[in-house]
């Protein structure tokens, strides 16, 4: 039997310890006056109370109420509120020292033994005192309530044990009658001394005597009816009781000194005895002989006490308290594929994970009467011959050899073939042979199956234990470190600096294994290589490795998880220990300290996420955050902490946390987005110095315009060339009466008269006159002078030096459109904006366009990758035939150089307000008219084309002349062809016709776009022929036909779609940009159509070097087609193939970079992986491409090429196609309707702006 010490403290004496009924928590009363509350797992000072006068002797929490109890020598008992950290009140009524206090386990009574000779209870919530028990004639040591009858029993030094009977008084307290005061001159005066002492209420019922000397403590047995006492002649007494009578069961003598406590053991036949021979001895109850003596050197043990729930105890004495237990309460345990044995009873049982069936297999040695046989500490498992190795502490350390049966048919085998010997460690190293150290000697002793040694190894280090590793290796434990080392050849392989290893744990592929230390985790490979380690400040207790590399352990209240990089984190909390012993999934298999096996529910999602982030798995990352609720400001600063700021943005929905991680991970648009929502001059502050540092001048005009920097604004349209917005900066000064800021601005835009006047508003009259004489305004200097009242021959120095030059501003010579600063082409990952994280939803998003819904809709089940020719088995050996998941289209910028709707007032602006003239003059005319001749009306049709200017309006009103003009204006249509049949539709359904009388001729009926809400003749318009929905759906037919690889039939889609967009004509804002995107997806499929298609009819001609290389050019040029994410996968594995089937390796594994990026499915991942490491061997392309994807650029729609950033290009005014400057004039190629170069001032779809 061992000692296992939890705790210890040192302080002055401990005359008494409480340990809390539930939380780590222990009380110790000093003899300094002082009591202390301590966190014995964390081995923290929590608390210190100090208002008693003198020794604190009794202490006691109250079992649940936040309440402790104490008595000292200055004869008070106080109780206190450990929450709080007060004293609450104090009970007074003793007249000398208290020995000890308690709490009643069920009423509202503390009881008090003190040297008064008397026994008190106290009502603690009347704070009164309810009953005196007199008959001791000595110092009354100890008082206690039993834990279930009305009973409390007494040690005097008196030399007896008295039992007394309280059932009278609880009666008392249910009946509701009124405690009596704790004054007894009172009660004398009143005549009613019997009263006062509770003659009827509490009772002695047995007084036992037997002790022959005083008698320090007792105690009763937790269940059964017996009585432990101990005193200063160094006997401890077993009593045993009934209703009649109390007798002396036996005595235990040992201790050589006063006996101070004594205490049965809550769970075994065990008795505890502390005394001042500063030893600690451990009794057998029912044969009453000594087991175990612990001994101290220099310390008297005073008190002991038993936590009410867990197994251990607590001893103080002269220099602090213990806190320790009696024997490892871990089961030994071995695993083995779907199997668990474990010991239990003194059995070897199987527990089977899958079945959960459990079933005993072996019995093993039990203790022989009146000895104490410590239970097995380990267990190693050979399944090639169904033997178990049990190691235990007994004898010194010994182990035993037990074959299981074959048949798990629910009988135990005997015990009796057991093979025993000894050895502190024994450990399977192979199919009939196991190794046993002998610590003693220093020997690692071989041996096989009938137990005989066969060889015996010297070990080249000091050895404290041993433990298994892969192969003919075992791990050797030291102080300092763990050797790996080889029993065959008896060398060393490798060794790791570590703690002492308590247990071993490796991972069911033996790569990895984990080092458990008291406080700490080492994880290394299998060649002893230092992975990590994790520190703990409480002690660890068992370990187990998940399947994907994940190590579960357990503290004494969490479980916890590590990776191999070094994160660690909680998984859940626990109440009791338990012990590891498989973890699938979600369902954790574990044994707890009384031998059963219980399955605890996890969330094992953070370690998951947290191991693909390592890995970078990021389908695995994208898995999680859809399908979980993996939220926290725990996993939002370690995302941010260890570099994924972009992936911690999508949980947080603050939208100043939102900022300040859109700013670190550079995504300025969601930080535009935020810093509009708080809308406050110091984020705008900060976002636009961010933005400056990336050259996002736009925004940082924005930012500029919300906080009114017009200084700000002022230096950066000078600095960048806007003369334009100069002019109005010039404007809002004069508005403003800034003379400051018009100077400035009139410096900056070469205004020589403002600034003349600026000066002659400010009193700087001679600057003014300098300055007009200096640029040449001579009559503004004379008038200047006039009124100054000098005369010119006064004026000196006005003269300009010779050479000298006027200080003008520099012409610009960056056009002041393109201001932002230029960014490489990077495609666009996972954690973009076109991934909607946290929407498991399907359908349209509030905030979201639909055209965006479409573009990332999820694509049908077909088997598009056939349909797209692509066969990585031709090339990499392999099949595959898989769908494609959506993704997101790309956002578009919405930032335009227009000032915003309602700017005008913040900055100042406002409108004048006048009166059109020749409205004013015609409404004139008519109030002074008399009678006028009643005009001809005029039709719809007319009222149509005066109501809107969108030209759909005008074709539906019959005027085609001002439709094409309007259309020539706004995005240059050149050839009206291709739109004839758009025209003549529009024109036919904008009516219909009503046939009256046969020989009558129809009328022809407008049809309106809103009869029911148009009243007046300025609301009229004519029916949408063509509506975005229509559109939509236009849209969806052309992807499904991309998808299916039918290009000539998507390009006639597309173009269809394109060329009726022009006769759209949307509401709101909101739909008008949904248009914009639906142009620009039209143009890149139309684009990127023509493109395969010119390559497949390149890949029909002839075979030779240009044609491969054309080839290679326009698979590369199709992925720069800003295409939905399942086409713009498609086209990067086609890239991907014909790039290396020419073997231009470098761009090949270019584009299986860029394709894992988008996150295929995990076969097409495995493929991209792949040619990634075929093509990283080559790293160089063997046809020369004009190809180079870190160089922006745009293709050519005419001639399929490159137009890198910098060189010179012209675009269609309609669909924004670019070419090189020689097809200028021409029809676009895209959109076939207009020029190329030609100037526009764009498409007009809103109705609601005309």
């Amino acid at each position: 039997m061992q000692m296992l010490t939890k705790f210890e403290t040192k302080s002055s004496r401990v005359k008494g310890t409480a340990f809390h009924p539930k939380r780590p928590w222990i009380l110790a009363s000093l003899h300094n006056g002082s009591i202390q509350l301590w966190d014995y797992r964390m081995g923290t000072l929590l608390d210190r109370f100090e208002e008693h006068e003198g020794p604190v002797r009794g202490i006691s929490f109250h079992p649940t109420q936040e309440l402790f109890v104490s008595g000292g020598d200055d004869y008070k008992v106080k109780v206190w509120n450990y929450r709080t950290r007060r004293c609450i009140f104090t009970l007074q009524g003793h007249l000398d020292y208290v020995r000890t206090v308690y709490f009643h386990p069920e009423q509202p009574w503390i009881i008090s033994a003190s040297d008064d000779q008397t026994i008190r209870i106290w009502n603690w919530q009347s704070r009164q005192c309810i009953a005196v028990l007199t008959g001791h004639n000595h110092y009354v040591m100890c008082a206690q309530f039993h834990p279930t009858d009305d009973l409390v029993v007494s040690a005097c030094l008196d030399q007896t044990v008295r039992v007394w009977d309280i059932s009278g008084l609880r009666r008392k307290s249910a009946a509701g009658a009124q405690p009596m005061m704790g004054d007894p001159l009172s009660s004398q005066r009143l005549n009613t001394q019997g009263d006062f002492f509770n003659v009827t209420d509490v009772v002695v019922k047995f007084v036992l005597e037997g002790h022959t000397r005083g008698v320090n403590w007792a105690t009763f047995h937790p269940t059964m009816p017996l009585i432990l006492s101990c005193g200063d002649d160094r006997q401890v007494k077993i009593w045993r009781m009934n209703e009649s009578r109390a007798w002396e069961v036996d005595t235990c003598r040992g201790h050589y000194n006063n006996v101070n406590s004594a205490l049965f053991h809550p769970k075994r036949e065990l008795i505890l005895s502390d005394s001042e021979d500063k030893t600690i001895r451990v009794w057998d109850t029912t044969r009453r002989t000594l087991l175990q003596t612990f001994r101290r050197d220099q310390d008297r043990f005073w008190c002991m006490n038993a936590h009410p729930e867990l197994n251990l105890f607590a001893a103080g004495h002269d220099n602090g308290l213990i806190v320790f237990k009696l024997e490892r309460e871990r089961p030994a345990s071995a695993i083995h594929q779907n199997s668990l044995l474990y010991v239990k009873d003194s059995q070897v049982r199987l527990h089977d994970f899958t079945s959960a069936n459990d079933a005993p297999m072996v019995s093993i040695r039990t203790a022989p009467a009146g000895q104490y046989l410590p239970p097995p500490r380990t267990m190693s498992f050979n399944p090639a011959e169904k033997a178990v190795l049990l190691t235990s502490d007994a004898e010194g350390g010994s182990y035993e050899l037990y074959n299981l049966p074959r048949q798990v048919n629910g009988q135990v085998s005997d015990s009796a073939q057991a093979r025993r010997g000894a050895g502190s460690c024994a450990i399977w190293t192979g199919r009939n042979r196991f190794a046993v150290l002998d610590k003693a000697a220093q020997q690692i002793l071989i041996k096989d199956l009938t137990n005989q040694t066969t060889k015996t190894i010297k070990p080249p280090v000091t050895v404290e234990a041993i433990f298994n590793a892969p192969g003919s290796q075992i791990l050797l434990s030291t102080a300092t470190s763990v050797v790996l080392f080889d029993v065959q050849t008896r060398q060393v392989v490798s060794e790791i600096n570590a703690a002492p290893v308590k247990y071993v744990v490796w991972s069911s592929d033996m790569s990895t294994v984990a080092l458990l230390c008291k406080h700490t985790i080492t994880l290394a490979n299998k060649q002893l290589d230092q992975l990590c380690q994790v520190h703990e400040t409480i002690r660890i207790k068992s370990a187990m490795w998940d399947a994907s590399g994940v190590l579960l352990y357990t503290t004494l209240n969490h479980i916890k998880f590590a990776l191999p990089r070094g994160d660690s984190g909680i998984v859940r909390t626990i109440d009791n220990p338990i012990y590891l012993a498989r973890v699938q999934g979600g369902d954790l298999h574990c044994l707890d300290r009384e031998g059963s096996v219980n399955v605890i529910k996890i969330d094992p999602t953070e370690y998951r996420f947290k191991l693909a982030l390592q890995h970078r798995n990021y389908e695995e990352v994208v898995s999680i955050i859809r399908n979980s609720n993996l939220v926290g400001q725990s996993i939002i600063a370690y995302l941010q902490k260890n570099g994924y700021p972009e992936i911690a943005l999508h949980f947080v929905r603050d939208d100043t946390a939102r900022f300040e991680l859109a700013l670190e991970c550079g995504n300025m648009d969601i930080a535009l987005e935020t810093a509009k929502a708080i809308d406050t001059p110091a984020y705008w502050n900060k976002f636009s110095q961010e933005a400056l540092r990336r050259g996002h001048i736009q925004m940082v005009e924005l930012a500029y315009q919300r906080t009114k920097a017009y200084d700000k604004l002022s230096f950066l349209y000078s600095i960048t060339g806007n003369t334009e917005k100069l002019v109005k900066m010039q404007k809002i000064a004069i508005m403003r009466n800034d003379l400051q800021s018009r100077l400035q601005n009139s410096l900056f835009i070469g205004d020589v008269e403002d600034r003349v006047r600026v000066l002659q508003e400010s009193g700087q009259h001679a600057l003014a006159y300098l300055t007009a004489k200096s640029h040449g305004l001579v009559e503004e200097a004379e008038s200047i002078r006039a009124g100054a009242g000098v005369e010119e021959a006064d004026i000196t120095s006005a003269d300009v030096a010779g050479g000298s030059k006027l200080l003008l501003p520099t012409t610009p010579v960056i056009s002041s459109t393109e201001l932002d600063w230029p960014q490489l082409h990077v495609s666009k990952g996972i954690f973009d904006g076109k991934f909607n994280f946290g929407d498991k939803g399907a359908g349209p998003h509030p905030g979201k366009s639909r055209v965006a819904d479409l573009a990332t809709a999820a694509v049908d089940g077909d088997d598009a990758a056939g349909a797209w020719d692509i066969d990585e088995g031709e090339n990499m050996g392999v099949d595959d035939e898989e769908g494609f998941g959506g993704a997101g289209a790309d956002e578009v910028d919405l930032l335009g150089d227009e000032v915003e709707a309602g700017a005008e007032g913040g900055w100042g602006i406002d409108d004048d307000g006048e009166l059109d003239a020749e409205i004013a003059a015609e409404a004139t005319a008519a109030a002074a008219a008399g009678f006028v001749a009643p005009q001809p009306g005029i039709s719809e049709l007319e009222v149509w084309s005066r109501n809107s200017t969108l030209a759909v309006d005008q074709i539906a009103a019959g005027n085609f002349e001002q439709a094409m003009r309007l259309l020539r204006d706004q995005v240059g249509i050149a050839s009206f062809d291709a739109l004839k049949p758009a025209f003549m539709e529009i024109y036919t359904s904008s009516r219909s016709v009503l046939t009256t009388a046969p020989f009558a001729t129809p009328s022809r009926i407008p049809l309106r776009r809103n009869p029911a809400e148009s009243t007046e003749a300025s609301q009229y318009f004519p029916a949408k022929i063509y509506s975005l929905s229509s559109s939509l759906e236009q849209l969806q037919q052309g992807y499904r036909a991309t998808t299916a690889a039918k290009f000539e039939d998507g390009l006639v889609l597309f173009k269809r779609l394109l060329l009726s967009l022009i006769f759209v004509s949307v509401d709101t804002a909101e739909d008008a940009n949904e248009i914009k995107q639906l142009l620009q997806i039209c143009r890149e499929y139309i684009l990127g159509i023509t493109i395969e298609l010119e390559r497949a009819s390149v890949a029909k001609e002839e075979a030779t070097e240009d044609n491969s290389v054309r080839l290679v050019e326009l698979a590369a040029f199709f992925t720069h087609c800003q295409l939905r994410a399942d086409h713009e996968k498609l086209s990067l594995r086609a890239a991907m193939n014909t790039a290396y089937k020419h073997k231009c390796f470098k761009a090949a594994g270019e584009f299986a970079q860029r394709l894992l990026d988008l996150v295929p499915t995990p076969q097409i991942a495995d493929k991209a992986r792949k040619m990634i490491t075929i093509c990283d061997r080559q790293s160089r392309d063997n046809l020369a491409i004009n190809y180079d994807a870190r160089n922006p650029f745009v293709i050519c729609a005419a001639s399929h090429t490159p137009i890198h950033r910098g060189e010179p290009a012209v675009n269609c005014p309609y669909c924004q196609a670019a070419y090189k400057p020689k097809h200028n004039g021409e029809l676009c190629r895209v959109c076939t309707v207009a020029k190329i170069g030609a100037k526009a001032t764009g498409l007009r779809s809103l109705a609601s702006a005309n």
